[in-house]
């Protein structure tokens, strides 16, 4: 039996991993929001994945759509700073839900750790943009490096607000297909 309950788990996670990496090619920029921004509901699935199984599984499934990304799409600095950038933006949204719902285990749990994700995650990539993604793209892309200035305007004006209507987005959705699945989940929480 529990051999059965790996294998159903293993499956479940390949399968929302696939869907991730599928809703990751389907992106889009934002109007107002600089065009390399774009936004895109992969989280949806690793949330899904984090909710069932817990955090580790929601990072699995984050790691498996970028490591897919990389290696079938590939990188315009050569190496996965894009992937990786969007590896810890998802990291730090799926935490504080995953976290928050299996404290409480309810609704409330889910809004409370979509507003605190929506919050770290938009703080945290403001920060490590600043301080390490941005530089990295300059480097790799062996471009000019944008002032002090230039980077925080970048960070204050197109990566904080994309990243707060990203979250803001992603948890909405998820939060209706949450309603609909909402049988499906408890039985799996259950398991």
């Amino acid at each position: 039996m529990e051999h059965s309950k790996k294998t159903q788990k293993l499956v479940i996670l390949g399968m929302l991993s696939g869907l991730s990496y599928v809703l990751m090619m389907l992106n889009f920029p934002i109007p107002g929001i600089p065009p390399f921004l774009k936004i895109d509901f992969s989280e949806v699935p690793a949330l899904l994945a984090a909710l069932i199984f817990g955090p580790v599984a929601g990072l699995i499934v984050e790691g498996i759509k970028n490591l897919l990304h990389y290696l079938i799409q590939g990188s315009a600095t050569g190496v996965p700073v894009g992937q990786l950038a969007n590896f810890v933006a998802g990291l730090l949204f799926i935490l504080p839900v995953s976290l928050m719902f299996h404290k409480f285990k309810n609704t409330k749990g889910i809004t409370t750790g979509l507003v605190v994700g929506t919050v770290v995650m938009s703080v945290g990539m403001a920060f490590l943009n600043y301080y390490v993604f941005l530089p990295a793209y300059t480097l790799f892309l062996q471009s000019p490096a944008l002032s002090s200035e230039e980077t925080r305007q970048l960070v204050v004006t197109g990566i904080l607000p994309f990243n707060m209507i990203k979250g803001i987005i992603t948890g909405l959705i998820f939060v209706v297909l949450v309603n609909k699945m909402k049988y499906w989940i408890t039985k799996r929480v259950a398991v």
